[in-house]
């Protein structure tokens, strides 16, 4: 996979998407949260046109408060889940990557500052518009020995959100590799709900 990745969110759509892209502009994925509905429910495609679905997210609850977001393929086979740190994540976002019960990695929040000014200067008319320049939420995703892995930083954006995701460790297997995609995406798609 090449690094870093860019993660775009459609700016006019009633259900959240968004494109994840590699370093030399080849589509990764397409990713589309289901508008309207209790539970959270996305799917991962592998085209822009969302002819071929990959994998499937879905929460384990109504409410999102320490919620577990199991993420499957198409057929339904567990990839893996994508646990929020109820409590633990009222400031400081932490989210915890596990497959098989056991934690793979954990993604902390590292400026939370930055997401709650971000939300304050969003809610001001006009000037909220501009609040993509002014601060920049950022996360570290690291492996359960706590070695980081990589970074998703939100980036300077006129009326959408940009995310990209740097490499800092070397490279993983296929499968955790997998693990991390899904779970980084689902993870700031999550997290720009919030703000």
């Amino acid at each position: 996979m090449n690094y870093p990745l860019t993660i775009r969110f459609r700016i006019l759509a009633v259900a959240r998407q968004l494109s994840v892209t590699g370093a030399n502009g080849e589509v990764l994925m397409y990713v589309k949260q289901k508008a309207f509905k209790l539970r959270e429910a996305i799917t991962v495609f592998a085209d822009q046109e969302q002819t071929r679905p990959l994998y499937r997210i879905a929460a384990d609850r109504i409410i999102d408060f320490s919620a577990t977001y199991s993420i499957t393929t198409e057929d339904g086979a567990a990839v893996g889940a994508l646990r929020q740190k109820g409590v633990r994540s009222m400031w400081r976002s932490h989210y915890e990557l596990v497959r098989d019960g056991d934690v793979v990695f954990t993604a902390t929040e590292e400026n939370p500052f930055a997401k709650f000014a971000n939300q304050l200067f969003e809610g001001i008319p006009i000037v909220g518009a501009f609040s993509g320049y002014v601060f920049h939420p950022r996360y570290r995703i690291s492996t359960a020995d706590g070695e980081p892995v990589v970074r998703a930083e939100k980036k300077a954006a006129f009326l959408e959100s940009v995310f990209t995701v740097d490499r800092l460790a070397t490279p993983l297997s296929p499968e955790d590799e997998r693990l991390l995609l899904i779970g980084c995406v689902a993870m700031i798609l999550l997290e720009r709900r919030r703000g």
